[in-house]
């Protein structure tokens, strides 16, 4: 399975960046094998929809699943759109978040964590 995690770095060994629509990078990861791809994440800097963007770049990859450390309103409900999981409250690195995921560590969300344009300026 496809799962995305956000991320503050390029590899497995990267920590967890606590915010979706402005996260560093999204790693799309096979579940199965750990095989991974880093995504550059081009909406870090937009001046607004960052959340839907980076949800429906996330969707475009194929991922059933993210985990990150907050999501906001407009994210969330792009990403459940889709039909994509969502779970927060995620920290540490990637890898030991793939771990806490298939583990069952994660529930996933019924409603964002965060308020519309927390991720701003630099806000968590």
């Amino acid at each position: 399975m496809k799962l995305c995690i956000t991320s503050e770095g390029k590899d497995l060994a990267s920590k967890v960046d606590p915010r979706f629509g402005r996260c560093q990078y999204f790693i799309i990861v096979d579940t199965d094998t750990l095989e991974f791809e880093a995504v550059g994440n081009p909406n870090l800097e937009a001046m607004g929809g960052a959340g839907i963007q980076s949800a429906q770049l996330v969707a475009s990859k194929q991922a059933k699943a993210v985990v990150t450390g907050n999501a906001g309103p407009n994210a969330f409900q792009t990403l459940t759109a889709a039909g994509i999981k969502v779970f927060t409250g995620a920290s540490g690195t990637i890898k030991e978040t793939i771990e806490r995921y298939k583990k069952g560590e994660y529930k996933a969300d019924a409603s964002p964590s965060v308020s519309s344009k927390s991720g701003m300026s630099g806000k968590q």
